[in-house]
């Protein structure tokens, strides 16, 4: 199906996907530690930069910073461009209030690294760290606009299908539970080819959910894809905006990342800020249908509860 077929089926308030709003400063360090492996050498040491020394930075021409990172001015306004603001003036901006931020106490946290021969305790304190830390990057970087956007997509939906692939499909068969329980028709599919069979079938008015990490999951980017091409609403939940996902994708949910380690694999990290965007999702559309979500979820509850009752004689 073309472009100009599909614009003309969707809603005009979903067919066009909003411009994200730029990043409030709290989430700039998580924009660079997102984004940082996908850049190039040199926007890598501009973006190193501002976020290493927000304050010094913003009191930096662009020529400035371009000579103090050895790069040039254009790889400056390509980086602040990448990062989420319009210009590297907005970025500046944003680097003086996140200097303000800092200054009043509120420094991002950096967790070290979880060693082979750290104590239980230790391996407790650190990633009870690192998820708070993980959170609260993809709480200040997640776009409320497309949020909005995509929950009411979710709410009027006539059918919603979920694409992931190992950890992110444990994330999304969470999703699809949540919306079930609901009345909402959604179902996550972890085989690639029965994704892609029941994407063939979405038409405008279905959903299609695309959650991948790295954005290039190839196996999750095909249905998505064939959803996209047939009409349907598409949304990508993933760390990777730029990623070929996006391509495919009405709508884009950002997600952050801890640092990856030896002992924590980013299906370790990326699952925590996924489902965080997963709750928002059921939360808002819970919200919205609420006369009808309510007594849903008391039904599902009360058709269950003989299961979780004590068992006589046991």
């Amino acid at each position: 199906m073309s472009s100009s077929v599909k614009e003309t089926f969707k809603d005009v308030s979903i067919e066009t996907r909003p411009a994200p709003a730029p990043p409030a400063p709290a989430a700039l360090a998580a924009k660079v530690r997102t984004l940082g492996p996908t850049m190039t050498r040199s926007m890598q040491r501009v973006a190193e930069a501002v976020a290493g020394d927000p304050a010094g930075c913003a009191a930096l021409t662009v020529t400035g910073l371009a000579e103090l990172t050895g790069t040039s001015e254009a790889t400056v306004v390509r980086t602040s461009r990448l990062l989420g603001y319009p210009g590297y003036r907005d970025l500046r901006l944003a680097l003086a209030a996140l200097a303000a931020q800092q200054a009043a106490g509120g420094a991002p946290v950096v967790t070290a690294d979880i060693a082979v021969d750290d104590s239980l305790t230790d391996v407790i304190a650190k990633l009870a760290q690192e998820e708070q830390q993980c959170l609260a990057d993809t709480a200040a970087g997640l776009d409320v606009t497309q949020l909005e956007a995509a929950v009411g997509a979710l709410v009027a939906a006539r059918r919603i299908d979920v694409y992931g692939i190992g950890a992110s499909n444990l994330v999304g068969q969470d999703l699809a539970q949540k919306l079930l329980r609901i009345g909402l028709m959604a179902h996550a599919h972890a085989d690639p080819h029965l994704a892609v069979t029941n994407a063939v079938q979405l038409r405008a008015g279905d959903v299609a959910i695309a959650i991948t990490h790295s954005g290039r999951t190839t196996d999750v980017i095909e249905p998505l894809r064939v959803a996209f091409d047939h009409g349907a609403t598409t949304i990508a939940i993933t760390g990777r905006p730029d990623g070929e996902i996006a391509s495919y994708a009405d709508l884009v949910l950002t997600t952050s990342t801890a640092r990856e380690s030896e002992l924590r694999p980013a299906a370790m990290s990326s699952r925590t800020s996924q489902l965080l965007v997963v709750d928002c999702l059921f939360i808002g559309v819970a919200q919205r249908t609420y006369e009808t979500a309510a007594p849903a979820l008391s039904a599902s509850y009360e058709a269950l509860a003989h299961r979780h009752a004590p068992r006589s004689g046991r």
